[in-house]
C-alpha cells in the first residue's frame, strides 16, 4: 500500500476546491466542505501537517466525487 502524502490544511483545501467541493461553514478551527451528499471536515491549524487518517478521508472523498 502506498504511503499517504503529507499535506497541510491549505493544500488539502486547494485540492477539495479544485475537485468541486464548496465551503459550507466553519466551527472553531474546522472547515466543512461538501459536494453532493459527501461532506468533509478539515481541521485548519496553520502550518501543521494533517494526520494521515484525515488525509486518507479527504483523498477518498475526492475520488468518489
Amino acid at each position: 500500500m502506498p504511503k499517504v502524502p503529507r499535506l497541510t490544511a491549505a493544500e488539502a483545501e486547494r485540492m477539495l476546491l479544485k475537485a468541486g467541493f464548496v465551503w459550507l461553514r466553519s466551527k472553531g478551527s474546522h472547515r466543512i466542505y461538501a459536494k453532493g451528499g459527501r461532506r468533509v471536515v478539515v481541521p485548519f491549524h496553520s502550518g501543521a501537517v494533517l494526520h494521515p487518517k484525515v488525509i486518507k478521508q479527504i483523498l477518498e472523498a475526492i475520488e468518489e466525487a
